[in-house]
């Protein structure tokens, strides 16, 4: 009898690891995923708070907020905040650059709303829509 010193791999046990690769691969990329939803969420909210943060200094400094009767992209109401010195440039949203929304009352603005959309929880912070009669800011679709 001849015997033959096979080494290697059959077929089958190639495609299994294969198969088993695979699997792995895409449980981890969907965990990955959402651990990027979450870094977007934080930063969107730590933009959030750099924004008020500056807003209340400009506050303290001027005794109102930047005007802005209707809901307006940050970067166009806000400038006053880069130019004078508050904050050194106006964040953006991390997926597309999109400009965050800001409302405040256009004559002597007490109060001002900041709104962003986040992507991995229930939980939303929209844009900002409306200031009715009372001061109070309608948040929503």
């Amino acid at each position: 009898m001849l015997y033959k010193n096979k080494r290697g791999f059959t077929l089958i046990e190639l495609l299994v690891v294969i198969a088993i690769i695979g699997i792995l691969s895409s449980v981890v990329l969907a965990s990955l995923n959402t651990a990027r939803e979450k870094s977007r969420d934080a930063r969107r909210i730590s933009d959030i708070k750099q924004l008020q943060l500056a807003l209340e200094l400009y506050f303290d400094t001027n005794s109102e907020y930047p005007p802005a009767a209707v809901a307006a992209d940050a970067s166009t109401a806000l400038a006053d905040l880069v130019t004078d010195g508050y904050i050194a440039s106006i964040p953006t949203d991390p997926v597309g650059g999109a400009e965050y929304q800001y409302i405040s009352a256009a004559a002597s603005a007490t109060n001002f709303c900041i709104g962003a959309t986040l992507e991995g929880t229930a939980n939303e912070l929209d844009t900002c829509q409306t200031l009715d009669a009372g001061g109070t800011y309608q948040v929503g679709p």
